[in-house]
């Protein structure tokens, strides 16, 4: 085998035109760039922005694909209103939900809190078409309680970016496991799906139940039934 000097080693270049910088200069470790952040920070720099100049062009795309005129009257601002309308509907993908349980409260109770009926719209991610519902939120404490107004805050920020109802479910669950270190949650959301109502199969009034038990309401059928009874229980 021929000995190699290292000092004539020369850095590979990359000739694959995908791996390439927009300059055309070669890959290179330095060039990589690292992963981002889970739950980048609303006030990051503007490339982790909601880019609207981009939705608009891409909305103006569409509505002259489908065989209308972007450009008449009433057509005429509606990118700018849908690319507006996303930046809403999907704030959530921007932010850490969980900040929102950072602040607890010590106080010996070990029983059921429940918070019932909070309204959520987020966007089923198969069709971009709104599903809205009642999301139901209980936690066994173990020794810290949160405000109840943020667990609404929670759900509120979960659902502000395109998914299923089935992982809603399951991060609105999972952050209160974490977060408060709770010993037992139930998380049960029920919602109606555009999709199934305005296209498709055409079923108004269908309604899809999801949940998500951890901790005493997953392995202890008592603790589950319970906190089922009162999640259904007539007010």
């Amino acid at each position: 085998m021929q000995n190699v000097d290292p000092r004539s080693y020369k850095e590979p270049s990359c000739n694959l035109p995908f791996l390439q910088s927009d300059s055309g200069a070669n890959c290179n470790a330095a060039s990589i760039s690292p992963e981002p952040p889970l739950f980048p920070d609303r006030n990051a720099p503007s490339r982790d922005h909601v880019d609207l100049p981009r939705i608009e062009q891409a909305v103006r795309i569409i509505l002259d694909a489908v065989g209308e005129d972007p450009d008449r009257e009433g057509l005429l601002e509606t990118p700018a209103r849908v690319a507006r309308m996303y930046a809403e509907m999907f704030a959530g993908l921007k932010s850490d939900p969980g900040r929102h349980l950072a602040k607890v409260f010590t106080e010996e109770y070990d029983e059921i809190v429940l918070v019932r009926d909070i309204s959520f719209c987020s966007m089923c991610e198969h069709h971009l078409l709104p599903f809205t519902g009642r999301a139901h939120i209980a936690y066994l404490p173990s020794g810290k309680v949160v405000g109840l107004s943020k667990l609404a805050r929670v759900v509120e920020e979960v659902a502000r970016r395109p998914q299923v109802q089935e992982r809603m479910t399951q991060t609105i669950a999972d952050l209160v496991e974490e977060r408060l270190s709770a010993t037992g949650v139930a998380v049960v959301c029920e919602a109606t799906h555009s999709c199934m109502t305005m296209r498709g199969v055409r079923k108004p009034g269908s309604l899809c139940l999801t949940s998500a038990m951890r901790g005493a309401f997953r392995d202890d059928p008592k603790s589950r039934a319970e906190v089922l009874g009162l999640i259904n229980r007539e007010v």
